[in-house]
């Protein structure tokens, strides 16, 4: 049971470790916006990471029978990603219209970090393959399975929490310039992104 204790936790850490999508999103609106919008993002990443393991440990045949589901997923993905990126690079500094209330504020956050988790496919199926990687190689029971996902989960969001409160600290760093230049290449780095899911999953 430690075992699956700490290999799900390092699993957890290196997962964060990939300066995807969310990595530079957490930054990016730490540092505009503080460290506090950052955690919801992770809070967000989180449930989505809780769903996916879900399916990954149980089987995906309680998912709905939609033809070409995975596809519709990454579609959805690529143009989330596209809006992002372009918004980022048009306005560089972008000032995005929050909801004045506490709740819509959360929702806001949250459901960035839901969909910038959960339209890429290549998530779903990084947990689907650990999931099976573990129950094969590493012949893990069930409840060795569900306490290294566990581990998993939760060491992703302190992980990504963490960052959010890290960028928050080295904001003085980020001057109005290079705020500007960090979100443009931000943009870039999510329409390349975008650009990567739509050949992986249309075009290769």
């Amino acid at each position: 049971m430690l075992q699956a204790l700490l290999y799900g936790t390092l699993t957890g850490v290196a997962l964060c470790l990939t300066f995807g999508t969310v990595f530079f999103s957490l930054v990016q609106n730490s540092v505009d916006n503080g460290y506090r919008t950052g955690i919801k993002i992770a809070f967000g990443v989180f449930i989505c990471d809780i769903i996916f393991v879900f399916f990954a440990i149980f089987g995906t045949a309680l998912l709905p029978d939609i033809p070409h589901f995975q596809q519709w997923m990454a579609g959805a993905g690529v143009v989330f990603l596209i809006a992002l990126g372009l918004s980022n690079i048009i306005k560089g500094q972008p000032q995005i219209a929050e909801p004045q209330t506490r709740f819509g504020n959360f929702l806001y956050y949250f459901t960035t970090g839901f969909l910038l988790n959960g339209l890429n496919p290549v998530n779903f199926i990084s947990w689907v393959t650990i999931a099976s990687y573990i129950r094969t190689n590493l012949h893990y029971n069930l409840n060795q399975v569900i306490l290294f996902f566990a581990a998993s989960v939760i060491a992703v969001f302190l992980v990504e929490s963490a960052i959010a409160v890290f960028a928050h600290r080295l904001k003085k760093l980020f001057t109005p310039k290079v705020v500007t230049v960090f979100n443009k290449v931000t943009g870039v780095i999510f329409i390349l992104i975008a650009c990567q899911i739509a050949y992986t999953n249309f075009l290769k």
